[in-house]
């Protein structure tokens, strides 16, 4: 015979009763589905370059927290990557009506909205961008690449009006 996994005198229901009671485990743990991080789950995926099944994953998330801007604007990205700009659009703008102070959301809609030849909503999201930007070794970078396509949006804009007002 095996040995007893509980001490001598104690039957496997008492020892269960201990275990519960010392934290081991809760009363129904075993029979309780696990709820998982759906958001970790997605960016461990877009990390391994899955973005397809990150996307269902981050819409597991979202049916749990649907009012949560960041697993929208994880999905915008995921969308972007997957070659969907209609859908990442649509969920960058779901997460800034939830939450307007998100730079990345605000970062990313721009240049989908630019690709769209959306040039005056491109640059009022890139405005928002620059308004509140991003700290961190690589927001340097984002915060030049977000400026300069701006200024040339502005210059595009100044010169069409001189164009316009040259031929009127």
């Amino acid at each position: 015979m095996g040995a007893a996994h509980h001490p001598p005198g104690e039957s496997p229901h008492q020892m269960s009763f201990w275990r519960r009671l010392l934290g081991n485990l809760a009363p129904s743990d075993s029979h309780r589905p696990k709820r998982l991080d759906y958001l970790n789950e997605a960016l461990a995926l877009e990390r391994q370059g899955d973005y397809t099944a990150a996307i269902t994953s981050y819409r597991l998330g979202l049916r749990d927290n649907p009012r949560d801007p960041r697993i929208l604007q994880n999905m915008a990205i995921a969308f972007t990557k997957t070659g969907q700009p209609d859908e990442a659009i649509r969920h960058y703008r779901r997460a800034l009506e939830l939450d307007p102070t998100l730079t990345g959301a605000h970062y990313g809609i721009a240049f989908l909205l630019l690709h769209r030849g959306e040039t005056d909503s491109a640059a009022q999201h890139l405005r928002a961008f620059l308004g509140r930007p991003p700290k961190g070794p690589d927001a340097d970078r984002w915060v030049r690449h977000a400026e300069a396509t701006l200024r040339e949006i502005d210059e595009a804009g100044q010169a069409q009006g001189a164009e316009a007002a040259g031929t009127a």
